[in-house]
């Protein structure tokens, strides 16, 4: 019989469709998976001699979910520029971005993820879409991320970008890549890994590469996940080479066939979210990477007006879904000097019913919600609140109050990773010993 922990006896918000309050809940794990939520001393009393955790003076939800991520860059913390500082989106790829995942190994492969998915734990961040990079050391770098996702403890659906950037033995070998790891998922299951099939942007895929990872994806039923008219450059390159902007050359050679994750999305043209609306697209929005390379601002608020599915990743920039989840509204509010501009319910559904949605498609039980069958993925905040709070007003403790309070505890799949901000399953010192060291070490070869 699967191990039974009972945690709560403080505020529980469930979030989902459905969301309930319970000001003294508690939430019955069996396993892996939600077993009851009820008030904390109801639950007590029904399972006598049942592991407790008592959260009390805590806010219990959901963990967050990351909907596009790049594990990948967490060595570049600090990291300096051997360049002049890039003036536009292209050139910050070039002068940082492909210059940094060439020089990744096998361990700063695993080393990198083991840093980012504790910084995962430590932000309350339990189930992460990664987008992978490492072009000179492809083959079973999806491995390493898994291993390193499986040892801290947190939900990951990874997949290796295919780019023609780095010459076609290259390319064949990241398809083979994509291609092993989907089949390594189908036939060795595990609750906490998914894959699905990369590719970069547009700009650096050719047309028989596209149709390479079409046939690939066709035979491992594959979601792709793909950086969509990120920047202008992107539509311009489609434009000149394709007579045609990127999502609709992607439609064109037969891509939106496939459930797609489409990244970005800032420069779609005229008729384009047409598209959106035809195929099984899922918009990912990543405000703060937007702010920060200066590519613009999507449209958001228009897509989530007009029925399209989107949802919220950091693009690499943070791990902290919070942080992200602040700036969402802030960005679109200043983009359209109007403060009605994504509104609470319109944030709510991007982060708290898109997101579960978009994750859902990848593992086999619900996450982001709180509810029984759902995987027991739940954090704790250090929150006691200084106004009423119920399920109606949830939003607004959560934007300005819950946002900046500290991670107490995370749970993923029914595993407590962190306790009062300790990992009890870690050695986070000799990890991070370890992490700067391969840091200087990619530094140097930057």
């Amino acid at each position: 019989m699967a191990e039974k922990l009972l945690v709560g006896n403080t505020h529980v918000f469930t979030l989902g469709k459905d969301n309930r309050h319970l000001p003294q809940g508690g939430i019955l794990i069996e396993g892996a998976l939600i077993k009851e939520i009820a008030p904390y001393a109801e639950l007590k009393a029904k399972h006598p001699g049942v592991q407790t955790l008592d959260l009390s003076g805590k806010v219990i939800m959901p963990g967050m979910i990351c909907a596009h991520h790049h594990i990948y860059s967490a060595f570049a913390r600090g990291m300096g520029l051997k360049t002049d500082p890039p003036a536009n989106f292209v050139q910050i790829l070039e002068r940082v971005w492909w210059r940094l995942d060439k020089v990744l190994t096998q361990d700063d492969n695993y080393f990198s993820g083991m840093l980012a998915f504790m910084d995962c734990i430590r932000k309350g961040t339990t189930t992460v879409i990664d987008h992978h990079a490492s072009p000179f050391s492809t083959e079973g770098s999806l491995d390493e991320l898994a291993r390193a996702a499986l040892e801290a403890g947190v939900r990951a659906c990874l997949c290796y970008e295919v780019s023609d950037r780095d010459g076609a033995e290259v390319t064949a070998a990241q398809i083979r890549e994509n291609e092993r790891f989907l089949k390594k998922c189908r036939t060795e299951p595990h609750d906490l890994l998914a894959a699905a099939f990369g590719l970069h942007a547009s700009f650096t895929v050719s047309d028989d590469t596209l149709g390479e990872c079409l046939d690939a994806a066709r035979r491992e039923n594959a979601h792709f996940h793909v950086h969509v008219a990120e920047d202008r450059a992107d539509v311009e390159d489609s434009l000149k080479k394709y007579g045609m902007p990127v999502l609709s050359r992607l439609e064109a050679r037969g891509l939106l066939e496939r459930p797609t994750l489409a990244v970005h999305c800032v420069h779609l043209q005229e008729g384009e979210r047409e598209i959106l609306k035809k195929h099984p697209v899922r918009v990912i929005h990543n405000p703060e990477s937007n702010m920060n390379n200066a590519v613009g601002c999507a449209a958001i608020p228009e897509m989530l007006a007009e029925g399209i599915l989107v949802g919220l990743g950091s693009d690499g920039f943070t791990s902290n879904m919070f942080q992200e989840m602040e700036v969402l509204p802030l960005l679109h509010k200043f983009q359209h000097r109007d403060p009605r501009t994504l509104d609470f319910g319109q944030i709510y559904q991007t982060v708290f019913l898109n997101n579960p949605t978009i994750a859902g498609e990848f593992f086999r039980h619900p996450v982001g919600a709180l509810k029984e069958g759902a995987f027991a993925d739940i954090i704790a905040l250090d929150y006691i609140p200084p106004t009423p709070m119920t399920e109606g007003n949830f939003l607004g403790h959560l934007l300005f109050g819950l946002v900046n309070a500290p991670v107490n505890t995370t749970i993923v799949n029914g595993r407590i990773l962190m306790k009062d901000r300790k990992f009890p399953h870690l050695d986070e010192e000799r990890i991070k010993a370890r992490t700067r060291e391969l840091a200087a070490s990619v530094w140097e070869r930057f």
